[in-house]
């Protein structure tokens, strides 16, 4: 079985492994001349490190990570302590995998290593997708067509696989932007913060967590506008601009905000929910198919199930049986990312309440739940994350 996947990011690496674990021989094309070390920080649920394991780079991914003991929610004036979960060796027992943080370079380059570098194309940007009954075929940008039979197109937010097979379809502006930014630990060390932390308040939430073994500080501070925000990794803030837009936050969010370096601001976009990701030999995965905002910090984490899922269905398949098990595939995982993607959305609204009697009784629910539930739900108990056994 040949198989080419578009897009070497985080769902476009895992795919590559899952489907070679499956027994499929792949070439993976991605239009970058190299892999450069972009974004900040992950978090990476159960539910995902669980794939990763079976994928063999459990290992190598950890040694990067940190390990939180525990996840707080906080609110946004005064520190107060809403809740808290454990996510440390009593929660790995009990969910079968570790919760890790990671900065999305060190999970990329530990994906990226476990592919043979002979089964990736740099450099090599795609222009067409076409297929007949019994293959199909990519054309690059210098005119070469590669032919497989099957495509996995991993090709990010603005996928144009995705417009080739559906049509025209814009990502979404979400309606929320973000400040972004990463801190050594001795810029830190001095406020005694919780390994992972979520702050809540009208029309914004603050999230701090370790990555790259507890050595930086990721950072992610988002509020609602009405203004369009660009979407980009490197768009860099406006000097003192993240502090005027969480004036009145409690001293110790305004300090690690005050205190960060490069901030970086970028719009946060979703896509439209697809009733289908698959046409004959050809599917979507990852951001393509389910880009979603990061409120549940999922989005990495659904691209990994949508490879585990991938690699089953095709596994013993024959090249006449690929529309079927790509079908498969795409039964399997449309439900449970969808719901993932409207679970997401709606935690910024919960996240974002104006001070009042709809915040405070979301504050008393989520502290019903955790002093019943020791750890995080497997299911959106107050819309939060879901850490499912199996995809």
């Amino acid at each position: 079985m040949r198989a080419i996947v578009i897009g070497a990011g985080i769902g476009g690496l895992a795919a590559t492994l899952s489907l070679r674990r499956a027994g499929c021989e792949v070439t993976l094309v991605e239009q970058t001349p190299r892999f450069t070390e972009i974004g900040a920080g992950i978090q990476l649920a159960p539910n995902a490190t669980r794939e990763l394991r079976r994928l063999e780079v459990l290992d190598a991914v950890a040694a990067q990570a940190a390990r939180p003991s525990h996840v707080s929610f906080h609110t946004w004036s005064d520190w107060s302590e809403i809740c808290r979960y454990a996510l440390g060796r009593a929660a790995e027992d009990e969910l079968g995998a570790p919760y890790l943080l990671h900065h999305r370079a060190d999970l990329h380059s530990a994906l990226a290593a476990a592919v043979p570098p002979d089964s990736v194309r740099l450099n090599t940007p795609v222009i067409g997708i076409d297929q007949d009954d019994d293959s199909a075929h990519v054309t690059t940008a210098t005119g070469e067509r590669l032919t497989a039979d099957l495509i996995v197109a991993a090709d990010g937010i603005r996928s144009p696989a995705r417009q080739c097979l559906f049509g025209e379809d814009e990502a979404v502006f979400s309606g929320t932007a973000a400040y972004r930014a990463l801190l050594p630990s001795a810029e830190v060390a001095d406020l005694d913060l919780p390994p992972l932390a979520a702050w809540l308040g009208p029309d914004r939430h603050f999230v701090h967590y370790w990555v790259r073994r507890g050595e930086l500080l990721n950072v992610v501070a988002v509020f609602s506008t009405e203004a369009t925000a660009q979407e980009s990794w490197t768009a860099e803030a406006e000097s003192g601009e993240q502090l005027r837009e969480f004036t009145g936050w409690d001293p110790r969010a305004r300090t690690v905000l005050e205190r960060a370096g490069q901030v970086l601001r970028y719009g946060i976009y979703t896509r439209t929910p697809l009733t289908r990701w698959n046409l004959g030999r050809v599917t979507l995965l990852g951001d393509s198919a389910h880009a979603m905002v990061p409120f549940q910090a999922q989005g990495a984490a659904q691209a990994i199930l949508d490879a585990a899922v991938l690699g089953d269905a095709l596994k013993d398949a024959t090249p006449a049986d690929v529309p079927d098990a790509l079908d498969h595939y795409a039964r399997r995982r449309i439900s449970a990312a969808t719901s993932m993607q409207a679970a997401s959305a709606q935690a910024g609204k919960d996240f974002h309440l104006p001070d009042g009697p709809e915040a405070e009784e979301r504050n008393a629910r989520m502290a019903a739940h955790a002093a019943e539930h020791r750890f995080l739900p497997r299911a959106p108990a107050w819309r939060t994350v879901v850490l499912d056994r199996r995809p």
